[in-house]
């Protein structure tokens, strides 16, 4: 299934003059996500630290879909650098600024600066359940059985 959902975008102030989200190629799962930190004063991401970084946008997303905000794969396989609540969920009833909590994993310092590309956003349906208290579940093969029960 693939289709397009109209999302409404604004650009806060501190993002003016940065690209708005964009598919980087005809079938991207994801929209590249921008940091929009002060040109002068990049934000240097220290090894084992995390930071919100903000993007400069906010979204109105229909009801019955979320933003999910999700690594960059590049970031994370060259610099050890990723999301750290990944996926992180955009409900669409927010209205504030997206900000991206990044970590830095690996062993050096990671800079930040102004546009780079630190996250995607990947729009997806929800569906919400319907929760139903009963006092017994239906049986199955694995039961109970939790954390590395199935296999290795």
């Amino acid at each position: 299934m693939s289709g397009t959902v109209k999302v409404d975008i604004r650009q806060l102030p501190h993002g003016k003059g940065l690209a708005l989200p964009a598919y980087q190629s005809a079938d991207a799962a994801g929209l590249d996500l921008l940091a929009a930190v002060p040109e002068d004063a990049p934000l240097i991401l220290a090894p084992g630290k995390h930071a919100m970084v903000p993007t400069g946008l906010a979204i109105a997303l229909p009801s019955g879909f979320e933003a999910q905000v999700r690594p960059r794969s590049g970031l994370a396989a060259k610099h050890g650098v990723t999301v750290l609540n990944s996926p992180g969920t955009v409900d669409a009833d927010y209205r504030g600024e997206i900000s991206v909590i990044l970590i830095n994993h690996g062993a050096a310092p990671f800079t930040i600066r102004r546009g780079e590309r630190i996250a995607q956003m990947v729009i997806a349906p929800v569906v919400q359940a319907q929760l139903v208290a009963v006092t017994d579940l239906s049986a199955t093969d694995r039961g109970s059985g939790g954390f590395g029960s199935t296999g290795r």
